[in-house]
Order: C-alpha cells, then sequence, then structure tokens
C-alpha cells in the first residue's frame, strides 16, 4: 500500500491534535465517530463564532492507523475559517482528495472524520 506525500506529510506532522481533551467549557461542540469494522476512532470539538458563523478551530484525537490521522489533520485544516453551511457540504471524496488520494482500502478513514464534523455541527446547531 502507497500513502501520498500528503498523507505521510500529514501523519508525521498532524495538525490541529491535542493530547489531551481540551475543557470543558474551551470549545462549543464535540463529536465522536468511529468505524467498527477496522477500529478507527475521532473525536473532534469545534470554536464556532456564532455572529460570523464560522469554525474558528477543530481540534482533534484518533485513535487508529495513518489514515485516519492524516484524514483528522488534513479535515482540521480545511474546516478552519470556513462558514457551518459550506462545512457540512465536506465529503469523504474532498478529503481524500486534498490528501492527494488514499489507497481504496483506506477511504473509509476520511468517511469517520467528515462523520464526526457534520455531528459535531448538527449538535452545535441544536443547542
Amino acid at each position: 500500500m502507497e500513502y501520498s506525500k500528503q498523507v505521510i506529510e500529514h501523519f508525521t506532522h498532524p495538525r490541529n491534535f491535542v493530547k489531551k481533551a481540551p475543557k470543558k467549557g474551551e470549545f462549543d461542540s464535540q463529536a465522536l465517530a468511529g468505524n467498527p469494522v477496522c477500529g478507527d476512532i475521532i473525536k473532534i470539538w469545534l470554536k464556532i463564532d456564532s455572529k460570523s458563523k464560522k469554525i474558528k478551530k477543530m481540534d482533534w484525537q484518533t485513535f487508529g492507523c495513518a489514515a485516519a490521522l492524516a484524514t483528522s489533520s488534513v479535515l482540521s485544516e480545511m474546516v478552519e475559517g470556513m462558514e457551518i453551511e459550506r462545512a457540512k457540504k465536506i465529503t469523504a471524496k474532498d478529503v481524500a482528495e486534498k490528501l492527494g488520494g488514499l489507497p481504496a482500502i483506506k477511504f473509509h478513514c476520511s468517511v469517520v472524520g467528515v462523520q464526526a464534523l457534520k455531528e459535531a455541527i448538527e449538535k452545535w446547531e441544536k443547542r
């Protein structure tokens, strides 16, 4: 299995990864998503500007393979500064393309990240 340079870069130098969960109230929403088949799990936290409805920050923790870590990292970069309505339209394919592609057997990693993002946004909207 061969990974793109972008996957390797995000795996070896992850952006917005946190070792410890943020303090309560530090972020506006959070979500957890996983794939029971492979065991990849992602937890994300979103800081959202309620006036502009833009994502100011996305921190994350992922337990899984290199592709799961890379997709979480690139997704966090993609959404920062993005309006909520636009972020809701991000697809797993968008994430995979931003990484220069993923092996077919690892495409599900991008799905898990997008699921967590959409769940966190939905929770924020319901507040």
